[in-house]
């Protein structure tokens, strides 16, 4: 066991509550995804060039995927490649039905700093005890 009660995975380190964790509603989920959403936003306004970070995930995802991508990342290759910067940070900051869909696949992954991402998930947390 790791610091703070965290449980090394094999790809990331788990808080072990957050395996103990009950059921949560679609809608929770949706506006825990949200959070996270809006914070990425926040990183890519401040440092453009993050944008990369994505499209190297959405690279790596596809090659793997083979002929059988999930329609949701070749969406966000197509976002990311036609979109300008102002419009993709509203897709993230959107509480709509196509914006909450995409945000199921976000391809922004490793964005947020780890302290940034728990704390956002301890909030979410904290509002559902």
């Amino acid at each position: 066991m790791s610091p703070r009660g965290f449980r090394a995975g094999k790809h990331r380190a788990l808080p072990v509550e957050f395996a103990l964790m009950k059921p949560r509603s679609h809608d929770w989920i949706d506006a825990r995804s949200l959070a996270l959403g809006r914070a990425v936003a926040e990183r890519l306004e401040a440092n453009p060039e993050l944008l990369e970070v994505a499209r190297r995930n959405l690279q790596r995802w596809l090659s793997v995927a083979g002929d059988r991508p999930l329609p949701a990342h070749v969406e966000w290759l197509r976002l990311l490649q036609t979109q300008p910067l102002p419009k993709l940070l509203e897709w993230l900051r959107a509480d709509d039905e196509t914006a909450r869909r995409l945000r199921q696949s976000s391809p922004f992954a490793g964005l947020l700093s780890p302290q940034d991402r728990w704390r956002i998930l301890e909030d979410y947390e904290a509002r559902a005890a």
